[in-house]
């Protein structure tokens, strides 16, 4: 069993320069997704680990709006 949230770790969608923001998280995530043992813990620690994804995506997105590249 996996968690539901594994499903969100993409980025391939993304354009090249949140590729290299998201690539790391999302590997690591399928690493622990394979890794650790299916628990609440490891829902709600997945679930953080997007979190913090999504975060670190827009912060890349805002960083390029106001023409800080």
């Amino acid at each position: 069993m996996s968690t539901t949230t594994i499903k969100y770790f993409t980025y391939d969608h993304l354009p090249l320069e949140l590729q290299r923001i998201a690539k790391p998280i999302c590997e690591l995530a399928h690493e622990l997704e394979h890794t650790i043992e299916d628990s609440p813990e490891k829902s709600a620690g997945m679930r953080k680990l997007l979190e913090a994804n999504d975060c670190f995506v827009r912060s890349g997105i805002r960083f390029k709006e106001v023409g800080n590249n």
